[in-house]
């Protein structure tokens, strides 16, 4: 396994890492008991427009194993999607994909987002040092729990 910068906008691997996105938000759905996780209904110009910093994680087949974008200021980071191939789970690859966000960060206070009935997002935010910093209803019926690791 090697990660590696992906920019989807321009990179063949755009493609690979919608179908790579779909198929994780749709086990998120499938947790949280809700599928109307905007990322899940993306097409690939939405995916394309998206201001946000990849990085993939592929495996020794050469295949999109996972992938983590961001969202960065002087100040913050933002892991705006965390997304595992759902045949490579509990392998270690989202935990590999945080930590290279998180040394990028440097000094910087680093955020995240889940469904609040994640678990299993949970529990790997919370092992990672997050802390939970609150949780909101983004629309009826849908929470998100939003962490922090501080600066």
């Amino acid at each position: 396994m090697f990660m590696t910068e992906i920019t989807p906008a321009e990179d063949s691997l755009g493609a690979e890492l919608l179908a790579l996105q779909k198929a994780a938000y749709a086990v998120e759905a499938e947790i949280i008991g809700d599928d109307r996780i905007p990322p899940l209904h993306e097409s690939l110009a939405d995916l394309r427009a998206q201001p946000l910093r990849w990085l993939g994680a592929v495996d020794e087949d050469g295949r999109l194993a996972g992938a983590v974008a961001w969202e960065e200021t002087a100040g913050e980071v933002d892991v705006n999607r965390l997304v595992v191939h759902p045949g490579a789970l509990r392998r270690g690859i989202g935990r590999a994909l945080v930590k290279e966000v998180l040394a990028r960060a440097g000094a910087r206070r680093v955020v995240v987002s889940t469904g609040r009935d994640n678990t299993p997002a949970r529990t790997l935010y919370e092992r990672l040092g997050f802390a939970l910093v609150g949780e909101a209803e983004v629309i009826p019926g849908l929470w998100i729990a939003h962490y922090a690791l501080p600066a």
